[in-house]
């Protein structure tokens, strides 16, 4: 295959990215996106192991690694549970992070092309910069893996001097760029090459070890963004312009999302990159005196079933807890029950709803819930006063009243669903314990609020057998 000839399926494949973005960005047209993307990376590819810069000698090898690596993903696919999707996509960026590093030191290292004068200089940046990011990338994601997977707690750890600590590391991995650049031979590059790398490791692991587990889901965007730009930095490396536009594509994208999580916990992305704000969770939130901080009503199964059955207008609102549940199925049964029986049932989504960015969308679509009734939080807000039940399944922070009612709370001004508005709410939990913020919810307390206790799964099949009789 002639460069011409890859270079025209490089731009083929550019396109059906940009096309799977945009169709990413609606549910109803995102099979539609993964396909062009699938077909888009198939193309890549394929033209990049048949073209001019793959030696016949090599292919075995890029043949044996795929399978091997496709052999992997598609068990993953097969086994990992939607549940397990946050920390899955972290995990998936630190492997970009580990690829752009490995292919920064074989890229130094490689004496087979020689730069000389002012393209040596840039190269040596583009490795520089494209090993820098990727360590981040990788030490970044894999805390960010463990936080999601409840192997690392979720309170942020706050070092003593920690913007003086990164500071100092910025400036050691500055000098040790003119190091780098002026080293005469690989042996004498390699040790200030070495030295970045620990230290953006390092980095790595303190950024996200001090963002709280409230801010969990920027994260996941923001490592997004990061593996993005850590490919575009591995395409300057090997001359790819297929990676560089790629991966700015991925970068950008990445970083607009984290922008719009931001807005949607009415945080800014220095904020939540100094940490701080959101705790582990699990807490029973009590007042000074350790008294509880107030009184709830419980409901059963039956009662909710009940109240259900009289609606005319239901809202639901899905939270983290459906998804540890794995009931978005039942919520679906419940559903349709309910629009048999003439009830107008639709579902209020958050935006940083569950451990990251659409994690509900996707479980409903999951479920076959259909898409026109699934409804972002600006479009289905101002309905809840003209609602009769909102039910709340295993939601915490994002409809808690303090946002709008305690201007010393730690998420307030934080956009919220106001389900508190409707004739009665209804919250399924486990326990009193605080959400993923660590804050306290008056949600539970108000005069209109039901608490309904227990395993969401359970429950909801108790409903479900309820609103079938």
């Amino acid at each position: 295959m002639t460069t011409s000839v890859v270079t025209v399926a490089y731009i083929g494949a550019i396109i059906l990215f940009i096309l799977s973005l945009g169709g990413l960005s609606n549910p109803e047209t995102s099979r539609r996106g993964n396909l062009y993307g699938m077909v888009g990376m198939t193309l890549a590819v394929v033209a990049t192991i048949l073209g001019p810069r793959v030696t016949a000698a090599g292919i075995p090898y890029i043949v044996a690694a795929m399978v091997v690596g496709g052999a992997i993903g598609l068990y993953a696919a097969r086994t990992v549970q939607m549940t397990q999707m946050p920390e899955l996509v972290a995990l998936m960026h630190s492997l970009v992070g580990l690829a752009a590093c490995l292919v920064g030191f074989a890229s130094y290292v490689d004496t087979s092309i020689a730069f000389t004068g002012a393209e040596k200089v840039i190269h040596e940046v583009e490795i520089y910069l494209g090993i820098l990011i990727g360590a981040v990338t990788f030490s970044g994601s894999l805390v960010a893996f463990g936080k999601l997977s409840g192997k690392i707690g979720g309170k942020p750890l706050l070092l003593p001097g920690r913007h003086w600590l990164n500071l100092v590391g910025l400036l050691v991995v500055v000098f040790f760029c003119r190091e780098f650049i002026l080293a005469k031979d690989v042996a004498s590059g390699m040790t200030p090459l070495v030295v970045m790398t620990v230290i953006a490791l390092l980095f790595g692991i303190h950024m996200v070890m001090a963002i709280g587990g409230a801010d969990m889901p920027v994260v996941v965007s923001m490592l997004n963004s990061y593996s993005g730009w850590a490919a575009a930095a591995t395409g300057f490396m090997l001359s790819n312009d297929l990676l560089i536009v790629v991966g700015a594509l991925v970068g950008s994208s990445g970083a607009i999302l984290s922008y719009i999580m931001c807005r949607a916990m009415n945080r800014n992305f220095i904020s939540v990159i100094a940490g701080g704000f959101g705790t582990g969770g699990g807490a029973v939130v009590a007042k000074a005196d350790g008294q509880p901080a107030g009184e709830v009503t419980s409901i059963t199964a039956a009662e909710t079933a009940e109240l259900l059955r009289e609606a005319k207008n239901v809202i639901i609102v899905p939270g983290y807890g459906m998804a540890v549940a794995q009931a978005q199925h039942t919520v679906f049964e419940i559903t349709r029950v309910l629009r048999e029986k003439g009830v107008n049932v639709r579902f209020g989504i958050h935006p940083v709803a569950g451990r990251m960015p659409g994690h509900m969308n996707v479980l409903l679509a999951e479920a076959k819930v259909p898409y026109d009734i699934v409804m972002e939080m600006d479009e289905i807000n101002e309905d809840f006063p003209d609602t009769d039940v909102s039910m709340v399944i295993g939601a915490n922070d994002i409809v808690n009243p303090s946002a709008q009612e305690d201007p010393g709370s730690p998420i307030a001004g934080m956009p919220v669903l106001e389900v508190w508005k409707a004739r009665t709410s209804i919250v399924m939990k486990r326990s009193m314990a605080s959400g993923y913020a660590g804050v306290d919810n008056p949600l539970f307390y108000k005069e209109n609020n039901r608490m309904l206790f227990g395993d969401a799964k359970k429950m909801l099949d108790e409903v479900l057998a309820g609103l079938s009789k």
